[in-house]
C-alpha cells in the first residue's frame, strides 16, 4: 500500500490537516524574511488562544515535545529546587530524570498506571516546593491527570504541565487552572507533522527564570528575544515546521476548540465500543480515560507485533505498541488531529476484526 495511503492510528503523528500539508510545501522563506516573521507572530497569538492564556511569552520551541519539555525544565528549576513529580507512566518518569539533570531535588508521587494521580497527593508531597510537575494526558497509559486542583492549591509553587497529547484534543485551561508553564507537541491532535513543541509562561514563572539555563539553545531569555518586537537572532528557524503549525492552528480554531474536542470525544467512544466488542479490555479507569488515545489490552493469544505489521502492510494502518511494563501486552491507539474521523474508525475496526477473524 502507497505510504501517502496509510491511516496512522498510533500514540506518534497523526495524519496532518490537509491545510498543513498545502503550507509546508509552498516555496521556502527565509528565517528573517518579513513575511515569515509575521506568520511567527500570528502563530503566537494562535497558541495563545489554543492554550486559553494570555500569555506573552508563548512560542513554539524547534524541537519535538521532549525539546518542550526540556525547555519548561530547564529555564524554570534552579540548582537545590524541590520539584514533586507526578509518575503514572513513562513521561513522568521523563519529567523525573530532566528535573534531575537540572539538579533538583526530586519527590516523586507515584500511582499504579492505568490510575489517575490524586492531586491532593501531589499537593501534600511537600510543603514548600519550587515546581509541581505532572503529565496531563500520560501518553504511555491512556490516562487524564487532574490539573485544576493543582493550580488552586499550588501556593508558591509553579505548576508545571505536559499538554503533548492533551493540547486541542481535551479541554487545556492554562489561565483558568492556574498553569504556570505548560508544553505540547504538534504532531498529535493539533494535526501538525512533528518538529515544533508549542510552549507557554506565565509572568508569574517568568520573574523566576534561572538567569543562565544549562542549555544555551532553550534558554528562553535569549529565544524571547527572538520572538518579541526587538528582534535579535538566536537561531534558525524551522520555517516549513512553523508555517504548518500556523495553517494546523488555523484550522483548528476555524472548526473551534470545543467542537474539536467533541469529535476527539465521539471517535474515541467509537474506538473504545469497538475494541471491547472485538475481545479487548481497556487500560485506563473509566472516569480518567483519554478519548485521543486509547489504551487496550491484548486479547488472549492475540500476538502483538504480528498483528500490528499486519494491519500495517495489508491495509496501510498503523498502530502502536505498548511501552514500559506494558510492552508486548497492551496497544496504544491514537485517533487525534485530522486522522480523528469516524471513517477511520470505521476502517480500524473492520480490518482489526478481518485479521482476528472476529
Amino acid at each position: 500500500m502507497p505510504l501517502s495511503d496509510r491511516v496512522l492510528m498510533g500514540p506518534g503523528p497523526c495524519n496532518p490537516y490537509p491545510e498543513v500539508v498545502e503550507a509546508m510545501t509552498r516555496p521556502m522563506l527565509g528565517h528573517l524574511d518579513p513575511e515569515f516573521l509575521s506568520v511567527l507572530d500570528e502563530t503566537c497569538d494562535r497558541l495563545r488562544a489554543v492554550f486559553r492564556t494570555a500569555n506573552a511569552l508563548t512560542l513554539p520551541i524547534s524541537g519535538t515535545g521532549s525539546a518542550g519539555m526540556e525547555a519548561a525544565f530547564v529555564n524554570v528549576v534552579h540548582d537545590g529546587d524541590v520539584v514533586v513529580v507526578g509518575v503514572n507512566g513513562v513521561f513522568g518518569e521523563r519529567m523525573c530524570d530532566v528535573a534531575a539533570r537540572c539538579g533538583a531535588e526530586i519527590v516523586r508521587v507515584d500511582e499504579e498506571w492505568g490510575r489517575a494521580l490524586d492531586p491532593q497527593r501531589l499537593l501534600d508531597a511537600h510543603p514548600s516546593p519550587a515546581v509541581i510537575a505532572v503529565v496531563h494526558a500520560e501518553t504511555s497509559t491512556g490516562v487524564r491527570n487532574d490539573i485544576a486542583p493543582l493550580g488552586a492549591g499550588k501556593g508558591d509553587a509553579l505548576l508545571l504541565v505536559d499538554c503533548v497529547t492533551s493540547l486541542a484534543g481535551i479541554p487545556v485551561e492554562v489561565d483558568g487552572w492556574g498553569v504556570d508553564v505548560a508544553y505540547a507537541g504538534t504532531q498529535k491532535c493539533l494535526g501538525v507533522p512533528p518538529g515544533l513543541a508549542p510552549l507557554t509562561v506565565s509572568d508569574r514563572a517568568r520573574e523566576r527564570l534561572v538567569v543562565r539555563p544549562r542549555s544555551w539553545y532553550f534558554d528562553l531569555g535569549l529565544i524571547g528575544e527572538y520572538t518579541g518586537p526587538a528582534r535579535k537572532y538566536h537561531h534558525t528557524a524551522p520555517v516549513t515546521a512553523v508555517l504548518g503549525l500556523h495553517a494546523g492552528l488555523g484550522t483548528v480554531l476555524a472548526e473551534g476548540l470545543e467542537r474539536s474536542w467533541a469529535r476527539h470525544a465521539e471517535c474515541g467512544r467509537l474506538v473504545q465500543d469497538g475494541l471491547q466488542k472485538l475481545g479487548f479490555s481497556l487500560v485506563a479507569d473509566d472516569d480518567c480515560r483519554l478519548p485521543q488515545l486509547t489504551t487496550a489490552w491484548l486479547p488472549d493469544g492475540v500476538d502483538d507485533a504480528i498483528t500490528r505489521r499486519t494491519l500495517l502492510e495489508r491495509f496501510g494502518i498503523e498502530v502502536g505498541g505498548g511501552l514500559g511494563v506494558f510492552a508486548g501486552r497492551a496497544w496504544r491507539i491514537g485517533c487525534m488531529g485530522h486522522t480523528a474521523r469516524p471513517r477511520n474508525v470505521t476502517l480500524l475496526l473492520g480490518a482489526l476484526a478481518e485479521v482476528l477473524a472476529r
